[in-house]
């Protein structure tokens, strides 16, 4: 979210909260990227706020409370208050319950996979309207098409990422591996780590594809402990998820801290996996 905007989705989500009945006098910004997450304070709610042209609120609203109701692994709405989306001053926002992190904050390969297994077993029992993980894949294809929105990019690099997504998505989709509801992007920056275990958040990527896509997101010791996996489908998956963020991060646009210096590196990664070399997949 731009600056411009951010004092504004802050107090869309204080006045929101309090009109809820929620006492709030305090925010703290946990994260901002193309929504903006904060803690509300002294409610200890979890308030997001995106902008309402993004329209995907509701679907994560919806998608959330399905799936804890069926026992899956995923952070629950703020009981408080009715779930559903408030907009105000041209933003959506949604409130959640804040989870106190625990110690340690990483959570074991056994543990994320568990969760993550467990999670996909969830999805599998609901039939809900989402794109495919090639619409992503497309997605940043246009993207490095585009020298306007990516002009720092160098041609080699260019004609790299292009020839990269182009054809992984193309060997991938030839496999024809069984097909499921997927997180989309379940990496440990959407992993909790709470008393109550993982917890997954950031339901808005959800597409549908293979297992190996989401596990390629995880670190890739998570996959060792997850059964029947395709070990070459998730090498192929893993250069693709690669190929993908190294694109974002090329974007005119993108607001990750040191995201040029990632690509770069991330760069050096793909040619490496494309080399047979191994891939060492950012956590």
């Amino acid at each position: 979210m731009q600056a411009s905007e951010v004092s504004r989705a802050v107090a869309a989500a204080m006045s929101t909260a309090s009109s809820l009945g929620l006492a709030v006098d305090d925010t703290i910004v946990l994260q901002n990227s193309n929504k903006l997450t904060l803690r509300l304070l002294p409610c200890d709610v979890l308030a997001r706020v995106a902008p309402v042209t993004h329209q995907i609120a509701q679907f994560e609203v919806d998608l959330a409370q399905r799936l804890a109701e069926s026992g899956c692994p995923v952070a629950v709405l703020e009981p408080r208050v009715e779930p559903r989306v408030h907009k105000r001053d041209g933003f959506d926002v949604t409130l959640w319950t804040y989870y106190e992190p625990v110690t340690p904050p990483e959570v074991s390969p056994a543990d994320y996979a568990n969760a993550l297994e467990r999670l996909h077993a969830g999805m599998r029992k609901l039939d809900v309207p989402t794109p495919h993980f090639t619409d992503r894949v497309e997605q940043a294809q246009q993207l490095v098409a585009n020298r306007d929105r990516t002009p720092a990019l160098p041609d080699a690099d260019r004609e790299l990422l292009g020839d990269t997504l182009r054809n992984l998505r193309r060997v991938i989709g030839e496999r024809g591996a069984a097909e499921q509801l997927l997180h989309g992007e379940p990496h440990p920056g959407n992993v909790l780590t709470t008393k109550n275990g993982p917890l997954f958040i950031d339901l808005e990527t959800c597409c549908r594809g293979p297992v190996e896509f989401d596990l390629a997101h995880a670190p890739e010791d998570v996959s060792r402990h997850y059964p029947g996996i395709d070990q070459e489908l998730l090498r192929e998956c893993r250069i693709l998820v690669l190929a993908m963020i190294t694109t974002w991060r090329w974007d005119r646009d993108d607001q990750l801290p040191n995201g040029r210096r990632l690509g770069n590196e991330w760069l050096g990664q793909i040619r490496a996996a494309l080399d047979h070399k191994g891939l060492d997949t950012p956590g």
